[in-house]
């Protein structure tokens, strides 16, 4: 069941920002690109090991409300609010 994100005002204040995964071996430098609410997905340039690629998530809604994508073959939760200006 997917799940509509409603309340997201303020997105443009997240184009560029910059989130770092550490995956056991390698930081994986995660960029936002764009987020399109009318399909409820996240545009999402991925820098992992030297290849930089980019890729469309679904943008899901938790229980408190927090837009995330889900990342990997361990679908691990990457917050929207977790990502930073990138300097």
């Amino acid at each position: 069941m997917k799940t509509k994100v409603s309340n997201f005002t303020e997105f443009r204040a997240y184009y560029l920002s910059e989130f770092e995964l550490y995956d056991g071996e390698a930081f994986i430098t995660f960029n936002i690109v764009g987020i399109d609410l009318a399909r409820n997905e996240v545009q999402i340039a991925v820098t992992d090991r030297g290849r930089i690629s980019v890729v469309t998530y679904d943008l899901l809604k938790d229980k408190n409300g927090r837009l995330y994508f889900e990342y990997g073959v361990m679908f691990e939760r990457v917050y929207l609010d977790a990502f930073e200006e990138a300097a």
